[in-house]
Parts: C-alpha cells; structure tokens; sequence
C-alpha cells in the first residue's frame, strides 16, 4: 500500500521539480539575451551612422513633453514634504531647517526617483508601445529587410535622449520642490525667507545635487533599455503591444528600485 503511494507522489515532485528548472533556465536564458542585447547598444552608440535628428526629436517628447508633469509633481512633493517636515520641526522650534532637509532629500533621494517614475510611466511606457506595436505589424521585420538595424534606429537614439535629458527634468524637480517646500514653510509656518534661503546653501552641497543627478543619468539608461529591449521582444497582435507595455513598466520600476538602494549604500559609504 505504501509502495502505491509513493508511486502516485512521484510524478507530483518531480513535475514540480522539472518546472522548477525551466523557470531557472529561462531566467538565465533571459538575462543572457539582456546582456547581449545592452552590449548592442552600446557597439551602436559608438558606430555610425549617428542619427542626431531621431535624437533631438526624443529628447523633445521625453523632456519638453513631460516638463509640465515634472513642475506640477515637483511642486507638490516640495509642498508636502515640507508640511511633513514642518510639522515635526515646529516641536523643536527649528522650523527655519525645513528648507535644508527637504532640499537634501530632494537632491540625494526623491527629486531622481520620483522623476524617473514619472518618465517611465509616460515616456517609457510610449517608447515600448510604439515599438511593439511596430514589431507586431513587422515594420521591424521590413526595417531589417532594408539593411537598417532596428537596434540603431530605434533603440540607441532613445537611450542616449533619455540619459542626455533626465539629469535635466531632475534639477528641474529640484528646483520646484524647493519651491514648494518654500511656499509651505513662508506662508503656513511664518519662516523668514532669508533664514530659509541660508540654511539651504549651507547645508545643501554640490556634491548633494550631483549624486541625485547621477542616479537619474542611470535611471533613464535602466528605463530607455528595458522599454526598448519589451518593445522588440512584443508579439501577438494588440494583446501583445499592451502585455510587453505592461511588464515593461512594472520591470523598469523594479529594476530602479534595486539599483537605487545599490547606488545609495555606494555613495554613502564613499
């Protein structure tokens, strides 16, 4: 009886167990493609032909485009995080110090990712959508058919627009969060002006604006990457374009999120 039981147990595991190595192996498989595809483009960033008009043309609807959403959330986060800040300083009488720790959480942590949120979830999640849907009417398949390489045209003028203007939209962020937080702190807390202005460019350094600037140059690289890489990867009509948009954008802010705490401990340890 025992020996019928264990009979019927055993397709179970090793059914589990051969499921559990293709996730393995397809894991693997992925990343290699990844790895290859991210070396494509960077043999093409280097190789002609440089196409300079695609690039100015995605440098204007990356970052004039988004420029609006980036004042308007900049604004706002500044507003609210000085409130937060407020709150809590006013207990201590050291409200003048809301404008130096909200401009340091802004340049070193908030003012890059919250701006490279909000660039995947409008210009990321555009770049994989028209490329897949591109891929899916095999306008790529004809692009190659032409002697053109999909990854040149479409994937390198991109990326490169992405890096060159997402350090751009975050000073922006930073300059409009201060603002808001300077609104906050001015108008409901009574802070002198002065007091607010000195705390900031005594406490806020250089190298505070520059480490939140360098993390947005390697957002946008994660973003315009993985949104391309989705993009040609799509396949199955309508469905397809809107599966490889989803994943693309859930994959980039993932992906952000690790190598924002990898960055963090980095720069604070050096």
């Amino acid at each position: 009886m025992s020996e019928a039981v264990s009979a019927k147990k055993l397709p179970a595991a090793v059914s589990a167990v051969e499921w559990l190595g293709r996730g393995i192996i397809g894991m693997y498989a992925e990343w290699l493609y990844f790895v290859r595809f991210v070396r494509q483009v960077g043999v093409w960033t280097v190789r002609r032909p440089h196409r300079v008009g695609l690039l100015f043309t995605h440098m204007e609807f990356i970052g004039n485009q988004s420029l609006n959403i980036v004042i308007g959330a900049g604004i706002a986060v500044g507003a609210v995080f000085g409130l937060q800040i407020g709150a809590i300083f006013v207990v201590f009488r050291a409200e003048s110090m809301m404008g130096a720790a909200t401009g340091k959480a802004l340049c070193q942590e908030l003012a890059p990712l919250i701006t490279a949120i909000l660039i995947t979830g409008r210009a990321g999640a555009a770049m994989t959508a028209e490329i897949a849907t591109m891929k899916v009417n095999e306008q790529v398949d004809a692009m190659e058919a032409m002697a053109t390489d999909p990854i040149s045209y479409l994937v390198v003028p991109r990326v490169l627009a992405s890096m060159l203007i997402m350090p751009l939209l975050c000073s922006v962020f930073i300059f409009t969060g201060v603002l808001g937080s300077f609104l906050a702190g001015t108008l409901l807390f009574h802070v002198d002006e002065g007091l607010f202005v000195q705390k900031i460019t005594t406490l806020v350094t250089s190298k505070d604006i520059w480490r939140g600037l360098s993390k947005a140059f390697v957002f946008a690289a994660i973003m315009a990457v993985i949104c391309c890489r989705y993009g040609l990867r799509a396949s199955g009509g309508a469905k397809g374009v809107g599966i490889a948009t989803t994943n693309a954008v859930v994959v980039t802010l993932l992906a952000m999120l690790a190598v924002d705490v990898v960055l963090t401990y980095f720069q604070i340890m050096w």
